[in-house]
């Protein structure tokens, strides 16, 4: 079992600057079987300072007092929103050579990546994190992807290949995937598994690509061949690059699992919901009329799409120049599903709960600034357009194989329903 009090340093690159400093420290105490409280206090050097932003200026706003979460395991979402991933877990694990159970959540914070999500970095002791290690390269696809199969088959590898490996980021999900840097960009690129029937590198990029026709906000995409498989490139856009300075800035982000202020399990996701994303969007954005339509325009590709793995952590917000915006859409990917009746998504839709259908879709537009009449006309438009959808996917190289298989995804008859189903008694 991991310590039952653990404590871990948060570091931020200050805005406008490549200067790590200390900001804080978390405590977390084992209160009880499965139950945790984290204790975060921000330190004093850091509160003078004039250009010290909040890590969540609603859930952990700036204060000299200490602040108390019993969520996420005791630590704060904009700390956890830091750490890595499903597949970033499995690799601390392998690093460690311990099982699962005797990994706290703080030492998935201390041994995550150097590059981790975000501007936050975390250490055992006030002194700030040393250089990070180089990035990895394209060249060193095909070696890395090698490596992730057989950490998958095996659940070892040698420590330098692990370090290679890295942890990753939060914010990519439980396939394989390394940062890799390349024209003086970071991006997070997925890399394909050994049991893969579909190529779902090619297919999320040819689902990227169609929501970018379809007028979506969406982060730069890119295919890398190794031989005859592929992997999916993402530009990381909590990064840009500074010739000048020839380091990268790295601006804030939290996912939208913060922003709603929920827990991460299903268990907990009665607070899951666009309808309430959209509401924190009135007092967290720099440009909320804009950022509550662009919810709701993904709301409807997802619906559209059957991407039923759209969860909070699958949104996010970016903190540029002191402001926070929804961040560039990604994890974007089609479910054919079972169901010719009905198909939910992750996030509360309207008022009939998850339903992904065009009467719950227009149930409630007003919280997302939009008339009735608005809101269809954006469903009219964006159904045009994915309509085409085989033709793009055909244009960015999924096979016809894979169309086939990825069919009933796509404007399902569920998602046509203009009228809830008759209750059953």
């Amino acid at each position: 079992m991991p310590d039952k009090d653990q404590t871990c340093y948060a570091f931020i690159q200050l805005p406008g600057t490549f200067e790590w400093t200390v900001c804080g420290v978390l405590t977390v105490s084992e209160v009880g079987p499965s139950a945790y409280r984290g204790v975060f206090q921000y330190g004093r050097s850091y509160l003078a300072r004039q250009n010290a932003p909040s890590l969540d200026p609603y859930n952990l706003p700036l204060s000299d007092r200490p602040q108390q979460f019993t969520k996420l395991k005791g630590i704060p979402g904009a700390l956890r929103d830091a750490s890595p991933d499903a597949w970033g877990r499995r690799v601390i694990q392998a690093k460690l050579s311990l099982p699962e159970a005797d990994i706290s959540e703080i030492d998935y914070l201390l041994n995550g990546p150097d590059d981790g999500a975000g501007n936050l970095r975390f250490g055992r002791s006030p002194k700030p994190p040393t250089a990070v290690r180089p990035f990895n390269r394209t060249h060193q696809l095909q070696a890395l992807t090698d490596a992730a199969q057989e950490l998958e088959a095996s659940g070892k590898l040698p420590h330098e290949i692990l370090e290679q490996l890295e942890p990753g980021t939060s914010m990519g999900g439980a396939r394989p995937k390394v940062t890799v840097e390349d024209d003086q960009h970071i991006w997070l690129t997925k890399l394909p598994e050994k049991n893969d029937k579909l190529n779902m590198q090619r297919i999320e990029y040819a689902t990227l690509e169609l929501a970018r026709s379809v007028g979506l906000d969406v982060c730069s995409t890119r295919i890398e061949k190794l031989g005859n498989r592929d992997a999916l490139m993402l530009e990381r856009f909590d990064r840009q690059w500074n010739p000048e300075a020839k380091a990268y800035v790295r601006f804030g982000l939290v996912s939208g699992l913060t922003v709603l202020d929920a827990e991460d399990t299903y268990l907990g996701r009665d607070r899951w919901s666009y309808l309430l994303l959209a509401d924190e969007l009135r007092r967290w954005s720099s440009r909320p009329e804009q950022d509550r339509l662009e919810l709701f325009r993904r709301m409807v590709f997802n619906a559209m799409v059957t991407n039923n793995d759209d969860h909070p952590r699958n949104h996010a917000l970016l903190q540029v120049d002191g402001r926070w915006r929804l961040s560039p859409a990604y994890d974007i990917v089609p479910l054919p599903a079972t169901s010719k009746e009905r198909r939910d998504l992750a996030l509360q839709v309207g008022t009939f709960g998850r339903a992904a259908s065009i009467y719950n879709l227009l149930s409630v537009p007003a919280v997302f600034g939009l008339s009735l009449a608005g809101a269809r006309a954006e469903i009219d438009r964006m159904r045009r357009e994915v309509s085409r959808w085989r033709e793009v996917f055909k244009k960015h190289g999924v096979s016809d194989a894979d169309i086939e298989a990825i069919a009933p995804a796509i404007l399902p008859e569920s998602f046509e329903r203009s009228e809830p189903p008759d209750p059953v008694y």
